[in-house]
């Protein structure tokens, strides 16, 4: 997706903390971070369990650089700060569509190798994720690298923009209580951390339908019209990270009942769903599992 390159950017809330190599990733993520982060989040960490605290986190950079739509076009932390642009200017008006009182994530965060959070430490193997206790997104751009080498994504900016709106759609769920209500511990199929997973892709989908009206402070459009091959690239990335796609790349076989993303069907049509029918349509709390 496309950049205006004239397009004021430098109202996205992202900063970029520098490389913290003093981070123990073994032991930081407590029980908060295991269950919203990996059951309904949609990322592993059970691994990163164990001993360790941690150094503070490096001082964060607000990417001062990174001011219009043609610096978004040719860098990617740039692009990322002009992604959070339209998605604030997008939910502040979508969000009390839904019954939700808006308020923005307190950060949006790109690091390297690894992390402090309010979730805990985590390291660049967690995946890009969302932190309810400091209500911040936390993304390791080089992910957009695994998505293309290991789960087969074609990649292209919209399908790293998706990432992003889909990290955002938990905030929405977070400031609705959604995160808190679902966290139940439960797996599988059509447990709530999937109902969860697919609601963010269906929120991400309203996001990417309405993203070229998105508009900076002197109503310039962020984005231009999404093309036939870009929205191809952002269905090509919620299928990557299907859990049937990730459990055959990493285990050579596939367990449902353990799912916690759901499959790669599910995520695509979730995210078709939210692309034709806005934000309204991304009920999945009240569905019969067999329709999910």
């Amino acid at each position: 997706m496309t950049f205006n390159p004239n397009a004021d950017i430098g109202g996205g809330k992202t900063s970029k903390r520098g490389r913290n190599t003093g981070i123990a990733v073994g032991g930081g993520l407590g029980v908060i971070a295991l269950v919203i982060i990996s059951q309904l989040l949609g990322v592993d960490v059970t691994g990163l369990l164990g001993g360790g605290g941690g150094q503070p986190a490096a001082e964060d950079s607000a990417l001062q650089e990174c001011q219009t739509g043609q610096d978004a076009n040719e860098r990617i932390d740039c692009r990322m700060k002009g992604a959070a642009a339209s998605l604030e200017d997008y939910w502040v008006d979508a969000a009390p569509t839904i019954g939700v009182a808006y308020a923005s994530p307190q950060g949006f965060v790109l690091f390297t190798d690894a992390v402090a959070t309010g979730c805990g430490n985590a390291s660049s193997a967690t995946g890009p994720f969302y932190c309810p206790p400091d209500q911040t997104l936390y993304v390791d751009t080089t992910f957009y690298d695994q998505l293309e080498s290991q789960f087969g994504a074609s990649g292209g900016p919209l399908a790293e923009m998706y990432v992003v709106a889909h990290e955002w759609g938990h905030h929405i769920q977070n400031l609705a209580g959604i995160l808190e209500r679902a966290q139940d511990g439960q797996t599988g199929p059509t447990s709530n951390s999937v109902r969860t997973e697919l609601q963010a892709d269906c929120f991400a989908g309203s996001w990417a339908a309405a993203a070229s009206q998105t508009t900076d402070e002197r109503g310039v459009p962020f984005l231009q019209p999404i093309t036939r091959d870009e929205y191809a690239q952002a269905i090509d990335a919620a299928a990557a990270v299907g859990d049937d796609r990730i459990q055959e790349a990493t285990q050579g076989q596939v367990s449902p009942h353990s799912f916690t993303h759901g499959s790669s069907e599910q995520r695509v049509r979730w995210f078709e769903t939210g692309y034709q029918g806005g934000a309204q349509s991304c009920d999945t709390f009240s569905i019969d599992g067999s329709q999910l």
